[in-house]
């Protein structure tokens, strides 16, 4: 991980769970990249990819992220559940969840469902903001604009000898993979869900109760959500139509507020974004809610599932050609994004290896994220787990 590359929350998190299957005594047989870049000094940028990755640093900067949680019985189970306590770090797995459980008083089971990934979840939200702030430009003081403390110059400095410019990055790439003999050729969105262009139909990840986030928050369901949007000259809201129309088809098939079963996918226009090129959005039932709680579950057979459920639709609808998806479960869903990828991509190959001549797109926001995408699906025996 570069010095200027922010890390990806559910890789991070995924990480996480390594150390907690693991425990701490036992980081130098784990692959931790993520972990390792963060963990790098100064000048040590490099180190994430080297043979003998920092495992005392990794340690410190774990202690740190869970001393930052601010004590309570979330901060105890979590130095519980990694082998942080004091004369924890030797535990087996299982010693350190059963420890854990009891912190909140409930069964190993029900904190395995329930409580661990909130618990590990907020470690990996730790890292994340704490390495973001280590990482934003200047002494830390708001210096207003560029003319105080020199930070015009550092503005216009060129790079130092040897280090190549930094450049934007890409906003589309296009990724040729082999699929029953035959090479597809795929694009690879790398930005915001409500900039897509042309294409039949969007993915739209959503919960198996059809409930669409707030418009203003950062997700793809939200992002779709606002887009589609009818508004008047002054921007307001006149038509929500996109969570119009997914209620009328809730209403219809899934009354009295009844979930539908992982893998549903509902249909419905893509509203002000027809404008945009978009056809459709098909709304995906991957995410399974935790009663009590604001966190949901997504299984990878669902979101296969789901995939699978999206050509079958495309398939009756003649001239639909193109599909846009987007790594579903890979966020507060818990999976990582090579889990959420594989899961994806089984429905993906299975539908190009018949013959299907499909436009296939791929979503992403960052682009360590499209790296990974890119890396597997060109190297699926060689590429991150």
């Amino acid at each position: 991980m570069s010095p200027t590359q922010l890390p990806d929350y559910g890789e991070v998190l995924a990480e996480v769970r390594e150390v907690r299957r693991a425990g701490i005594v036992r980081l130098r047989e784990l692959r931790l990249p993520v972990l390792t870049g963060m963990s790098a000094g100064p000048g040590e940028a490099g180190s994430a990819g080297s043979a003998e990755p920092h495992f005392p640093s990794i340690e410190r900067l774990l202690r740190t992220a869970v001393a930052g949680m601010g004590g309570g019985t979330l901060q105890e189970a979590a130095e519980y559940s990694l082998g942080l306590a004091r004369g924890t770090r030797d535990w087996p797995p299982a010693d350190r969840r059963r420890r854990a459980a009891q912190v909140y008083g409930v069964s190993v089971e029900r904190f395995r469902k329930h409580q661990e990934l909130m618990v590990l979840g907020q470690v990996a939200e730790q890292l994340v903001r704490g390495h973001t702030a280590a990482s934003l430009p200047g002494d830390g003081e708001d210096h207003g604009d560029g003319d105080r403390h020199g930070a015009g110059d550092r503005a216009v400095r060129p790079p130092a000898p040897g280090v190549p410019p930094r450049r934007l990055a890409a906003g589309h790439r296009e990724v040729t993979v082999l699929v029953g003999g035959r090479e597809h050729r795929l694009t690879l969105h790398v930005h915001a869900a409500d900039l897509l262009r042309d294409i039949d139909v969007v993915v739209s990840p959503s919960n198996t109760h059809f409930a669409l986030p707030e418009p203003y928050k950062s997700s793809v369901a939200a992002s779709l959500r606002r887009a589609g949007a009818v508004r008047d000259p002054a921007g307001r809201v006149v038509e929500d139509r996109i969570r119009d129309e997914l209620r009328a088809w809730t209403d219809r098939y899934a009354p009295r507020g009844l979930p539908v079963a992982p893998g549903t996918v509902a249909v419905t226009g893509a509203g002000a974004l027809q404008e945009q090129g978009i056809r459709h959005i098909h709304h995906a039932a991957v995410a399974v809610p935790r009663p009590g709680t604001n966190d949901y579950d997504v299984q990878p057979a669902d979101v296969t599932r789901a995939v699978t459920r999206v050509f079958a639709l495309l398939a009756g609808r003649p001239g639909r050609t193109s599909v846009c998806l987007p790594l579903m479960g890979a966020g507060r869903g818990g999976l990582a994004p090579a889990d959420s990828l594989a899961a994806l991509w089984s429905g993906v190959e299975a539908e190009l290896a018949r013959g299907g001549h499909w436009d296939v797109h791929l979503l992403v926001r960052r682009p360590e994220r499209a790296d990974l995408v890119a890396e597997l699906l060109t190297h699926p025996e060689g590429g991150r787990t």
